[in-house]
């Protein structure tokens, strides 16, 4: 039997002792990754303060949005084929993983045609894994100053996934690197104003908070164990 409030307590009381830990007083967001979890463990969650949850099928979050409705805040988080973005595009709180500049303009289209603007967050893979999505660190300036040139998109900060098996001191590199071109860019590019920086799932949150991020991905932490 999966304890909900158990498990979201105790991430909760994490991310507070993460912070203390980093010396910061700004809010870290909580989002909960409902790939594949039962109804009755997400509305378990939602019972006990959870108000954002993320899907990366585009098929799994529009059936959760026709479940729950406006109850809830939708993240995007998966990767995103360019004929599924007009089902989501303004429909979802966050689209977390802008990985090119084709997928950019497809959003940007999509948005103009329904007359709203997107927030997206930019995934830069930090540590160069083939398999995953994202921009090269060395990409990434180049990347922001063309994203900023469509008109229905907002950038609204950046999201990175590390290796499963990384050790300490070098998700503490690979974190630290994006928080650090994150701070760079807001300062130095004209017209970026970003505000989020999405880094950290069940295994390495409390890393991602010490070296930055206040939106962290929690899944299993959270709704126990998946069965794919």
């Amino acid at each position: 039997m999966i304890d909900v409030k158990k498990n979201l307590d105790d991430i909760v009381k994490r991310i507070e002792e993460a912070k203390k830990r980093a010396g910061r007083t700004d809010e870290v967001h909580l989002l909960a990754v409902s790939k594949t979890i039962a109804y009755d463990l997400i509305d378990d969650s939602i019972e006990w303060g959870v108000r954002d949850i993320g899907e990366n099928k585009v098929q799994d979050l529009l059936k959760r949005m026709d479940h729950y409705g406006d109850k809830l805040n939708y993240h995007f988080i998966g990767g995103l084929q360019r004929n599924k973005v007009k089902d989501i595009v303004g429909r979802v709180k966050l689209i977390h993983s802008v990985d090119s500049l084709r997928l950019a303009k497809e959003i940007d289209k999509r948005a103009k045609n329904a007359e709203v603007i997107q927030d997206c967050l930019l995934q830069v893979n930090v540590s160069k894994e083939e398999s995953k999505s994202g921009v090269y660190l060395e990409e990434l300036e180049e990347f922001v100053y063309n994203v900023l040139k469509l008109d229905n998109i907002k950038i609204r900060g950046f999201m990175t996934m590390a290796p499963f098996d990384a050790s300490e001191e070098d998700l503490r590199k690979y974190f630290g690197s994006l928080r650090d071109a994150f701070n760079k860019y807001n300062k130095e590019i004209p017209g970026l104003d970003m505000d989020y920086l999405s880094i950290g799932m069940t295994h390495d949150f409390e890393i991602a908070i010490e070296e930055g991020a206040n939106i962290v991905r929690v899944g299993s932490g959270i709704y126990g164990e998946r069965n794919y």
